[in-house]
């Protein structure tokens, strides 16, 4: 007789279902696991030998054999244990037949019978309640768990004798609840930031309306103080987006305690991060830095010491939001919808735009267009807001801190983003959230300039070359602009400062 446990093999954040299928049979004593297991998996036989001896419980002097179903899916990750441990009770009897029907297990065994946290539990939860299944999963991931659906039936133990226990009817384990991860107070405020008024104003646009953004300035001008304080403008997430970033979490193992959070994520990798550190990749396709910063901020300090054919590679994720990892043996695509803000230097030693400065290599314009040549024309067309950041004088440090700080800041952020989540919901794009994700094709419904404006965009599209992309992200930061004044419609001024975003952004172009 075959024992069937139904558990997953996680592609991107998709749970695909698996069938654990268990035979004891005579012959001599074996113990194999087929079906495109990695090490892990193959390992599970020896770990499930010790936990369900640390149990009470002695595997049969017999063949056994375990395959996983489909054989042609790759099984990686350590979550097999659980679900081989339990069919194999069932078959020899230590917990009923038909005790797992109905149900998808998941957790990885202790040699003492503890059942331990694994990746994904959240994306195995709403599998399985796709599926009208419940789910056995490890105690520490029960609360994760519980976010799929209040009615689905949810086990979560911290030991096999726990589950046999239930199953048996002498011990209870009741649903556990979801819980959210306790709010933190803001530490990081923008009233800290004394003078960059025009830097503040461009957080303040890129904030509301998801625009990535582009800091150049002297070193110590306060570029990584401003992106630092982003997230304390940012509206928290929405029930979508909360569901969306903490199954990216999930199967990267980076929920702590089950506990979810509302705070959007906020992403700095070092310059030496390699191409699979931050697009994803490596041997289980794991997501990389722009999948973890969804629906957040990914912020890139130093940006021209980064790899040039690392940087070249978020150009894809910055217009499609999703980043697709090829291997030889499957292909995964993550979500990776996030505001890229980014802060380098004018030059290699920082000083060109000091007043005055004369450089020993070369020419300070040369120096400074040497440097920041190494980020790519068609990298840059894709951001929208591009600013200097000056140096802050001993004048500016002596003052009082600013009267507006992060709330005051926060809240026309929250206005603005509610206007677009209404507008992109009555034309029948409920997903779309931001000006930022609008679609090239709506813009001249929802961002038509006026005919004064559009002579201005006509004039400054010849004058500063735009593209095409060019054109339609004027478009959109224009529309950003006009939301955080309440405005229906694109006025002068709107474009106008729209355009200022870009003339330098074109500057940079031209000298890569």
């Amino acid at each position: 007789m075959v024992q069937h446990v139904s558990t997953v093999a996680f592609e991107g954040i998709e749970a695909r279902a698996v069938d654990v299928q268990v035979q004891v049979a005579p012959g001599l004593p074996a113990f194999t696991i087929v079906g495109l297991p990695d090490k892990a998996v193959s390992e599970a036989r020896e770990r499930v030998r010790a936990a369900l001896i640390a149990s009470g419980l002695a595997l049969p002097a017999r063949r056994i054999t375990v395959n996983l179903a489909p054989a042609d899916l790759p099984k990686e990750g350590s979550h097999y244990d659980l679900p081989i441990a339990l069919g194999l009770m069932a078959a020899i009897g230590a917990i009923p037949p038909d005790a797992l029907a109905g149900f998808t297990v998941l957790g990885e065994l202790g040699l003492d019978g503890s059942i331990a946290p694994v990746a994904g539990v959240l994306p195995a939860a709403i599998g399985a309640n796709s599926r009208d299944e419940g789910l056995i999963c490890p105690a520490a991931c029960g609360a994760e768990a519980a976010w799929a659906s209040p009615d689905s039936q949810i086990v979560a133990a911290a030991s096999l004798i726990q589950i046999a226990n239930h199953f048996k009817g002498t011990q209870v384990l009741s649903r556990p609840e979801p819980k959210m991860a306790a709010a933190t107070a803001a530490t990081l405020d923008l009233r800290d930031i004394k003078g960059q008024e025009s830097a503040k104003r461009a957080l303040e646009i890129a904030a509301a309306g998801g625009h990535h953004l582009m800091m150049i300035g002297s070193p110590g001008a306060g570029k990584s103080m401003l992106a630092a304080r982003l997230p304390s403008i940012l509206p928290p997430l929405s029930p979508s987006e909360l569901l969306e970033v903490s199954m990216i979490a999930s199967v990267a193992g980076a929920i702590e305690g089950g506990a979810l959070t509302s705070r959007r994520p906020f992403r700095a990798p070092h310059h030496s991060a390699s191409m699979a550190a931050l697009t994803g990749g490596g041997l289980r396709a794991r997501p990389g830095e722009i999948s973890l910063a969804h629906h957040g901020v990914l912020f890139l300090d130093e940006l021209p010491e980064f790899d040039p054919r690392v940087l070249d590679s978020l150009r894809q994720p910055l217009e499609n939001g999703e980043v697709a990892v090829s291997r030889a043996n499957h292909r995964v695509t993550y979500p990776a919808r996030f505001m890229l803000v980014a802060a380098m230097n004018p030059c290699r030693c920082g000083r060109a735009y000091e007043p005055g400065y004369a450089c020993k290599r070369n020419r300070v314009e040369r120096c400074s267009a040497d440097y920041q040549s190494r980020i790519s024309g068609p990298l840059l067309d894709r951001i929208d807001l591009r600013i200097e950041v000056p140096a802050v004088t001993a004048s500016d440090l002596i003052l009082p801190p600013p009267a507006e700080g992060s709330a005051e800041v926060a809240t026309r952020v929250a206005a603005a983003r509610k206007i677009q989540a209404a507008r992109y919901a009555a034309i029948g794009l409920p997903r779309i959230r931001t000006n930022a994700e609008a679609p090239a094709a709506v813009l001249d419904d929802i961002a038509q300039p006026d005919s004064q404006s559009l002579a201005l965009l006509r004039e400054a599209a010849e004058t500063m070359r735009l593209s095409a992309r060019g054109y339609h992200r004027v478009l959109r930061v224009a529309r950003t602009l006009a939301d955080l004044d309440n405005s229906a419609k694109i006025g002068h001024r709107h474009l106008a400062e729209a355009l200022s975003y870009r003339v330098l952004a074109e500057e940079q172009k031209r000298a890569a």
